[in-house]
């Protein structure tokens, strides 16, 4: 049902040409803006660029959406615990990744036949923050791969 998994994701929330170009090619893109309404015309002009690049490209909460406009796959996020696309038939190499904060939403991914989970923060960022022992832990009770949320930054020399 999929192909290659990224390991690597950057979510935006609007078209930025220039954030995307800054990222490494192997960074695959995630659309999650839910204060607006979807703008089809700003996703396809998203895919055209993840195309250019060899990126992979994900639609979030979106699945019947992602998989009509042929995108890489679709991000199903925590809050989300529907399971109606399982009734969809999906494009090939079509992709679910999902979001989970705790041993229930990893449950609850699963039934979703999601082939990833984000797994919270386990960085100090937000109130769901994990750390890495609680990361381990929650990756283990499941055989889906499992990505944790955060942030990686190389450090710079600061003259």
């Amino acid at each position: 049902m999929h192909n290659k998994i990224p390991t690597k994701y950057y979510f935006i929330n609007k078209l930025d040409t220039n954030i995307i170009n800054k990222q490494d090619k192997s960074t695959a893109f995630i659309y999650r803006n839910y204060s607006k309404q979807i703008n089809i015309d700003t996703i396809i002009k998203i895919k055209r660029i993840c195309k250019l690049r060899k990126s992979k490209f994900f639609l979030s909460n979106d699945i019947k959406l992602a998989n009509q406009l042929k995108l890489d796959g679709a991000y199903i996020p925590a809050f989300n615990h529907d399971k109606k696309h399982l009734s969809y038939n999906v494009q090939k190499n079509f992709i679910l990744i999902g979001s989970a904060h705790n041993y229930k939403e990893i449950k609850i991914k699963e039934k979703q036949r999601v082939s990833a989970i984000f797994l919270s923060s386990i960085f100090k960022h937000n109130k769901n923050y994990l750390g890495i022992n609680k990361f381990k832990l929650l990756s283990s009770l499941t055989k889906k791969k499992s990505l944790p949320l955060g942030v990686f930054r190389k450090k710079t020399k600061k003259n």
